[in-house]
């Protein structure tokens, strides 16, 4: 995934955000391109991007438990 890219497009539709307990909350978007992005919350200018089959490849392995360790 991508840091900040300062030529990614200005609209980006974002998803309602996902929260958790404390108010930690996650929005997913999808600009014009078809690019994804992840966000948070707390810091809105701030998200990382990259193409709708890495965010489905990560979805994908979060949900087979490789990130389990971070719980």
């Amino acid at each position: 995934m991508n840091a900040i890219d300062p030529s990614a497009p200005e609209k980006i539709a974002w998803n309602e955000a996902f929260c958790s307990e404390g108010a930690n909350c996650f929005r997913f978007g999808l600009d014009d391109a078809g690019r994804a992005y992840i966000g948070s919350t707390l810091t809105p200018d701030a998200y990382v991007t990259d193409s709708v089959e890495a965010l489905r490849a990560l979805i994908a392995a979060v949900k087979a438990g490789q990130a389990d360790h971070l719980l």
